[in-house]
């Protein structure tokens, strides 16, 4: 294999540090493998596959963590994420995470395209990169602290203040199965529990000072054309509408008259009174001033104080979609100071709001229901709508304190200890639980969830627009509760995501940006000439080599399924009221999801497809 920097736009290095030897391995990148998968997810995929033994437990030493940057990371194109993957402790599957911030670009100026961690640290340690200086420091005095005191800690002992940190909090060193780590202060990588393999590590934090820079093939190509298409996100009306002007919780309201706001454990997709919890009652309410990720015109983030009742004066970044939905509506709380301040324990703890909300929701119903009422949740009077019981099964959780260590294990993991009727009312899928889209009103977010590569999860795949909005698909537009044409657009959808995601790009830049957008300025980043089908082919080489590795870990057909709920009780109420994603309405949508993937039927990639992706070294 070809070993050197396979374009300007790569640094050609991956950092290896294993915590366990303390050994600093620098490897080059093969350009191949840059040529093939590009970088961001489609590298950390590769790494992953490559370096982590089939059925290793994702709190093994074994596993590895990865923070992996692509072609444009630390460049000027527009909106630039961070991602982060491992092998999840919470589904088992590949799992990878995105954040926003500075902490991705720091890593890529200190000379770096990744970096990989494994083994584990003799005692709480943090890892300080400062370009060629990699050292593991001692971190037991930063142990308990939440993630903005580990932030300011180690800053104040590097006496650099502008080095990027990416730490755990309590609940990361707990292990709790659904922990997060804070990337650059109010910046997470929430979902699939990654900050507890953090924490299995025995690492507190990872802090980065970078001095390079990051060259282009195409400068003056490559300088129009970002220019041109930051110009593109600033003027897009739909852009504006949808995530500059309220940020994600501008879709609380849309979703809350669609009957697709999850409430109280999914039980219906409608709240009462959910429009206090939209981005215009936050603007009102809480919003000091708004804020961008790097190099990102869309500033959909606000910064938020919460001014009146027994939170008031807490500092917060603003609450998201997926943060009203699950810890508000799904445990049937519409205040929007209870859902701020448990938005903000969830990120100084450490703990993913998602999940966090799914846990709590679930545990709400079995109390109700009368199937599982240990004492602890009596004395907290476990019921929806009630804030303060939310906000201490919070800090329990993170500290995994009676019965928060149980919750501390997710949804499946709770449904299965407790028993019974218990995984009736399990809402996950693959073990992750299920974000704020539910499907019931929208089928071909049923296809989408049920075959994203992490478990359920609304960033591998959005059909929403294509069924409830009318965006046309692929082949036209569909009707919203047919089952026909679904697959085609999940499939492209979960292509474009890929694709997306090997740059380290934002989800969000997909409103006002096309693929032939993203072609054009990897084109003109790395000098390969690159077409948006190229580029969704690069997407889908990505996704089936996710699909590869689920495969290799026992994941198959069976797991590619719904909650119960979702296939058996009909939506309640709101324009999709009677409907739902039947067990024969999800095989029939498969059977032609794997058929256009090139599947065999039991959602295996065949040897045809993967040797006419290039992925030979996977049969």
């Amino acid at each position: 294999m070809i070993k050197v920097s396979p374009a300007p736009c790569y640094r050609g290095k991956i950092l290896e540090v294993d915590l366990s030897s303390g050994d600093v391995v620098r490897h080059p990148l093969e350009a191949n493998v840059a040529r093939k998968l590009v970088g961001g997810k489609g590298l950390a995929a590769w790494l992953l596959y490559k370096m982590v033994k089939p059925g290793t437990d994702p709190f093994d030493e074994e596993n590895v963590l990865i923070f992996a940057t692509g072609p444009l990371t630390g460049t000027i194109a527009p909106s630039q994420r961070g991602l982060v993957c491992a092998k999840s402790p919470l589904t088992g599957t590949f799992s990878d995470s995105y954040f926003g911030g500075h902490f991705i670009q720091e890593l890529k100026y200190a000379g770096y395209d990744a970096l990989v961690v494994k083994g584990k640290a003799e005692k709480l340690s943090y890892l300080w990169i400062n370009d060629d200086h990699v050292e593991v420091k001692d971190a037991t005095a930063l142990k308990g602290q939440d993630t903005t005191q580990t932030n300011v800690s180690i800053k104040r002992e590097l006496g650099d203040s502008l080095a990027k940190v990416a730490c755990i909090g309590p609940a990361g060193e707990k292990k709790a199965r659904f922990a997060l780590i804070d990337c650059d202060v109010k910046r997470q990588a929430g979902r699939g529990g990654l900050g507890a393999v953090m924490g299995s590590k025995n690492l507190k934090a990872v802090a980065i000072r970078g001095t390079g820079s990051v060259e282009v093939a195409k400068p003056q190509e490559f300088f129009e054309t970002a220019k041109k298409f930051h110009r593109i996100l600033i003027e897009s009306e739909a852009v504006q509408a949808v995530w500059s002007r309220y940020g994600t919780a501008g879709s609380v309201e849309f979703s809350n008259m669609q009957g697709l706001f999850p409430t109280k454990n999914f039980q219906d997709g409608h709240i009462e009174n959910g429009e206090r919890l939209s981005g215009l009652s936050q603007s009102k309410l809480l919003w000091l001033r708004r804020a961008a990720c790097y190099s990102c015109p869309i500033i959909c983030s606000a910064i938020s104080v919460i001014r009146k009742g027994p939170y008031s004066g807490t500092v917060l970044d603003g609450i998201e979609y997926e943060t009203t939905g699950l810890l508000g509506a799904n445990c049937g709380i519409t205040d929007p100071e209870v859902v701020a301040y448990a938005n903000h324990l969830c990120d100084e703890l450490g703990l993913d709001t998602i999940t966090a909300g799914g846990v709590i929701g679930f545990a709400m119903e079995l109390f109700e229901r009368g199937i599982w009422k240990p004492p602890e949740l009596e004395a907290l009077k476990l019921r929806f709508g009630n804030g303060e019981a939310v906000l201490k099964l919070i800090r329990m959780i993170a500290h995994r304190e009676g019965v928060g260590d149980l919750l501390a294990e997710g949804v499946k993991q709770v449904a299965e200890k407790v028993g019974g009727r218990a995984k009736d009312f399990a809402i996950h899928i693959k073990g992750l639980e299920t974000p704020a889209w539910p499907p019931r009103g929208s089928p071909g977010m049923g296809l989408a969830l049920a075959t994203a590569d992490r478990g359920g999860c609304h960033e591998r795949g959005w059909p929403v627009g294509y069924e409830v909005e009318g965006i046309p698909g692929p082949s036209g537009p569909v009707e919203r509760l047919s089952l026909e044409g679904k697959a085609e657009i999940v499939k492209w959808e979960q292509d474009w995501f890929a694709a997306v995601d090997t740059l380290v790009g934002c989800d969000f830049s997909r409103t006002g940006l096309t693929p032939e957008h993203s072609a054009q300025l990897l084109s003109a980043a790395t000098g390969w000439e690159i077409n948006a089908d190229e580029f969704l082919r690069i997407g889908e080489r990505v996704w089936n080599l996710t699909r590869m590795f689920n495969v290799r870990e026992g994941f198959t057909r069976k797991d590619d399924d719904l909650p119960r709920r979702f296939k058996e009780e009909p939506l309640p109420s709101g324009p999709a009221k009677g409907h739902m994603v039947s067990s024969s309405d999800l095989n029939r949508m498969l059977d032609d999801y794997y058929r256009l993937r090139k599947w065999d039927s039991n959602g295996v990639p065949t040897r045809e497809k993967l040797a006419e992706l290039g992925l030979e070294e996977f049969l």
